[in-house]
């Protein structure tokens, strides 16, 4: 199926392993993806080169970079000089909503989708929310997606007119070992990814933030070592 003959959908690429996963998925569906990444004043520029490696490596039919300034509300480790919270292994992470939750982000990612999948004539937004294998995020959660989509059907002129953007989240209910699997199933080149709160100059991973234990947890529980570089 040519592009021209497939569905369009705007995908959320951060760089990491989930929106990775996610993109192929959409793919694997049959789908023209159409990436979309937010420079939101991250706490590092890292993560942006790896979307734009993900989305070459996927081959997507545009990447498109739009800035924003969170850094300037804070109120996150990750947009903001608080230190981000490190642990020896995954299971001393936290229950309560850590540091890292930078506040409504997945709101405004969401909302910057539904405009450009709006002006594309896209029916479909993909996200890699996940609300197992998490660091409890409330936008992470399946009644925030299901809230975001009755949104986006009365705040569009497309969903007032009968054509509204369905929001998928194909992995909202998988283990970080499930969403792995499938990907290195649709051969998602990990080694491209970054899933790090706290790289170092050079790009080599914490291994000790949330976001590391979840996925060394998962590379563990698949047997595969994984491609990323760490301290």
């Amino acid at each position: 199926m040519s592009n021209s003959e497939s569905p369009s959908a705007v995908v959320l690429l951060s760089g990491g392993l989930d929106s990775a996963t996610v993109a192929a998925l959409a793919q694997s569906a049959g789908f023209s993806v159409y990436g979309l990444t937010v420079r939101y004043g991250q706490r590092h520029h890292l993560e942006l080169e790896a979307a734009s490696r993900v989305a070459k490596q996927l081959s997507v039919v545009e990447h498109k970079f739009v800035d924003i300034d969170l850094r300037t509300l804070g109120g996150s480790a990750l947009t903001s000089e608080l230190a981000v919270p490190k642990h020896s292994s995954a299971e001393q992470i936290a229950a309560e909503i850590p540091v890292t939750y930078v506040p409504a982000r997945n709101t405004i990612f969401l909302s910057l989708a539904l405009a450009w999948a709006e002006i594309l004539g896209a029916e479909h937004l993909f996200v890699g929310v996940n609300a197992l294998d998490y660091s409890g995020y409330p936008d992470c959660r399946p009644e925030f997606l299901s809230a975001f989509q009755s949104l986006a059907r009365l705040a569009t002129k497309c969903g007032v007119e009968g054509r509204p953007v369905t929001v998928h989240a194909p992995l909202i209910n998988l283990s970080k070992s499930e969403i792995i699997r499938r990907g290195l199933e649709l051969g998602v080149d990990y080694s491209v990814t970054l899933s790090c709160y706290d790289p170092d100059p050079d790009g080599l991973a914490c291994g000790h933030c949330d976001a590391c234990l979840l996925r060394l947890r998962g590379f563990q529980e698949v047997g595969q070592r994984d491609p990323a570089r760490y301290l």
